[in-house]
């Protein structure tokens, strides 16, 4: 509870004022144990890179952060468990020897040193990888945006030839989507897009992937096809895009276009395949406006 009260005094953990008393402890009394333990038996792979008490300071700076504290504080909270530790030592100097005082701080700064590292590592784990999905996302929909999806449909399509597996790739268009940002706004259309990407991405199997191509264009790719993959997705879609506009969270009339190319019956590489398929769908798109 020490390390609690200083955390709370002179604000220097805000963080901690939102949290319950439980929630304010988090997991300092197993690292006080764990410190105990090695203070007094050490054992180096107590410490080391995936041992059980480096996952759980890792876990702990996850859940701290997920509770809103700041990577200092999750920093500074471990540096008041020395303070407060070392406090502890100090009280009982006098019943130990100077080299056994000086050894004592030593294990404790490594402990701690460790356990801050392995705080560090989490926070900077969990930052490279959304900056990683982030560089390979579509902001607004969660979808691969064009680069990246024209990246991973390349090394499918090496896959497909090399295994000897069909593939399709499908391009769609959202129909007069202009007149619902031109009477709705901005806000609603992009609403709409993101509810149409949840409901374009749900309507394909786990093996296959979608990307948004730009504006109001989405991509798809389907592996190991058969004559009827496309067409029941292409239903599903439909049913859903159904449902969601009788549930209202898409505008009436809200319909999309489709045009696809096989591999390797109709094209040989991605090239083939998006010209193939861009065709096709602004030859739907015609016969749908006519």
């Amino acid at each position: 509870m020490d390390v609690v009260e200083e955390g709370l005094q002179a604000d220097q953990l805000p963080s901690l004022q939102r949290l319950g008393r439980l929630g304010q402890l988090g997991d300092m009394p197993t690292f006080i144990a764990e410190l105990a333990r090695e203070l007094l038996q050490p054992r180096p792979e107590r410490l080391g890179i995936g041992s059980a008490l480096a996952a759980q300071a890792r876990d702990h700076a996850r859940e701290r952060e997920a509770l809103g504290f700041a990577p200092r504080e999750i920093v500074t909270e471990f540096l008041l468990l020395r303070r407060v530790l070392w406090r502890f030592v100090s009280n009982r100097a006098a019943a130990l020897g100077t080299g056994d005082v000086l050894l004592v701080e030593r294990r404790l700064n490594d402990t701690i040193d460790r356990l801050v590292t392995e705080c560090v590592v989490a926070y900077f784990d969990r930052a490279t990888s959304e900056l990683a999905h982030q560089a390979r996302h579509d902001q607004l929909t969660g979808l691969l945006h064009h680069q990246a999806f024209v990246r991973e449909l390349e090394d499918e399509v090496e896959r497909a030839r090399r295994y000897g597996h069909g593939l399709a790739l499908v391009f769609v268009d959202l129909d007069n989507f202009k007149d619902v940002n031109d009477t709705l706004g901005h806000p609603e259309g992009d609403l709409a897009l993101q509810r149409f990407a949840a409901a374009f991405r749900g309507s394909l199997r786990v093996s296959d992937l979608a990307g948004r191509m730009g504006g109001d264009e989405f991509a798809a790719y389907l592996v190991e096809i058969d004559e009827e993959t496309v067409p029941r997705f292409l239903d599903r879609m439909s049913d859903r895009i159904d449902e969601l506009i009788e549930l209202g969270e898409l505008p009436t009339g809200w319909s999309f276009s489709a045009g696809c190319a096989t591999f390797p019956e109709e094209a040989a590489d991605v090239d083939g395949l998006s010209r193939l398929a861009d065709s096709r769908l602004y030859e739907a798109k015609r016969a749908s406006a006519a």
